[in-house]
């Protein structure tokens, strides 16, 4: 989600609306890797709240990039980036979500899933 947070934008003065301009920046971050494939959105509200904009706003733009296949709602899970740039970096995002998926049902701790991480790493 921080990476979202740190790269969406929004210009008032622009002549695009701010749903396609919510629209079209999570697309272009798709596109150059800032967002991966399985990587969860931050709610509806929560977009909102942080880029200044009414919660229905951010809700069509959610709306339309399921609609082309973009995103998926997980029902109370929430939404994910459905669409990748199928790459490398979408197969090792996927691969750690279900680690830490795994690590948490297995009842361990964030501090305690990255240093098995680091074991597995073996010394570098």
């Amino acid at each position: 989600m921080s990476s979202l947070w740190s790269h969406l934008r929004i210009d008032p003065d622009s002549d695009t609306p701010p749903y396609e301009q919510v629209r079209l920046g999570i697309i272009d971050l798709i596109a150059d890797g800032t967002l991966l494939a399985g990587e969860r959105l931050p709610t509806v509200r929560a977009l909102a709240s942080h880029l200044d904009l009414a919660a229905n706003t951010v809700a069509r733009s959610y709306r339309e990039l399921e609609a082309a296949g973009v995103i998926e709602t997980r029902g109370r899970q929430g939404s994910f980036i459905k669409a990748g740039r199928n790459d490398v970096y979408d197969a090792g995002f996927a691969a750690a979500t279900t680690f830490v998926e795994t690590a948490r049902e297995l009842g361990f701790d964030d501090e305690t899933a990255v240093e098995l991480v680091r074991r597995a790493l073996g010394p570098t």
